[in-house]
C-alpha cells in the first residue's frame, strides 16, 4: 500500500507543481494557450491509450460505455454548479472548470493506477507519466487563470494542494479495492474518466488554448498527443 501511496503521490504532484509554477512567474496569454493546447493533446493520448483502450481490454463495451455517459454527464453537471457559485465569469475563464475536470479525472485514472500494481502487475510507468505530464499544464493553466481573476496564491495554491492530495490517496483507495472490483467495474472507472475528460476538453480546455494561443494552439495539441501517445505505447 505503500508502494501505491508513493506512485500516486508522485503522479499527483505536478497539479501542485503546475500550480506554484503558474505563481512564481508571468504567464503570457499565448504561453498560456500553448501549454494548455500541449495538454489537450497529452490528455487525448490518454483517453485512447489508457482508458478507452484498457477498459475495453479487461471489461466489456457496455461497461465502458455506461462509465463515458456516466463521466460526461457528472463533469457536465459539476461545470454547472461552478458556474452558479460564480467560478468563472460569463464563462471567459475556464480556470474553476479545469480544476474540476482534474479532479474528476484524477480520482478515477489514479485508481486505476492503484488497481494495477495491487493485481501484481508492476508499476505501468507510461500511465504514471502520462498523468504527470497531462496535470502539469492542466493545473498551469487554470491557475494562472484563477490569479487573473484576482483569486489569492494562497487560495489556488491550497486549492491545488487538496486536489492532489484526494488524487493521491484515491491510488490507495485503487489498491484497497482491487480484490472487490470486477472486470467490469474497472472498465467502468477506466470509462468515467474518459467520459470526463472528454466534456472538459471540449468545453474548457481546448477552446481556451484556442483563444489564448490562436492559430499555434492546434500545433500544441498534436506535440502533446504525439509524445503521450509515444510514452504509450512504449510502456505497452
Amino acid at each position: 500500500m505503500l508502494e501505491a501511496l508513493g506512485w500516486g503521490a508522485v503522479a499527483a504532484s505536478s497539479l501542485l507543481v503546475g500550480a506554484v509554477l503558474a505563481l512564481v512567474r508571468t504567464w503570457s496569454a499565448q504561453l498560456v494557450g500553448l501549454v494548455l493546447g500541449f495538454g489537450a493533446g497529452a490528455l487525448i493520448a490518454s483517453v485512447s491509450f489508457e482508458l478507452a483502450e484498457e477498459g475495453l481490454r479487461v471489461g466489456s463495451a457496455y461497461a465502458v460505455a455506461g462509465g463515458l455517459a456516466l463521466g460526461g454527464l457528472t463533469f457536465f453537471g459539476a461545470d454547472r454548479l461552478v458556474q452558479r457559485w460564480g467560478g468563472r465569469s460569463g464563462g471567459s475563464s475556464a480556470g474553476a472548470p479545469l480544476a474540476v475536470g482534474a479532479f474528476l479525472d484524477g480520482i478515477p485514472e489514479q485508481m486505476v493506477l492503484g488497481i494495477g500494481i495491487a493485481s501484481g502487475g508492476g508499476v505501468s510507468a507510461a500511465l504514471v507519466v502520462a498523468i504527470f505530464a497531462s496535470n502539469l499544464p492542466e493545473a498551469i493553466g487554470s491557475a494562472a487563470d484563477m490569479r487573473g481573476d484576482g483569486r489569492s496564491a494562497r487560495s489556488v495554491v491550497g486549492l491545488w494542494a487538496g486536489v492532489a492530495a484526494l488524487c493521491a490517496l484515491a491510488t490507495v483507495g485503487g489498491y484497497a479495492l482491487s480484490d472487490v472490483v470486477s472486470a467490469e467495474g474497472q472498465a467502468l472507472i477506466d470509462g468515467f474518466a474518459a467520459g470526463a475528460l472528454l466534456t472538459m476538453l471540449i468545453d474548457s480546455m481546448v477552446p481556451e488554448a484556442k483563444e489564448k494561443a490562436k492559430d499555434l494552439a492546434g500545433l500544441a495539441t498534436v506535440v502533446g498527443f504525439a509524445i503521450a501517445a509515444g510514452l504509450s505505447l512504449l510502456g505497452g
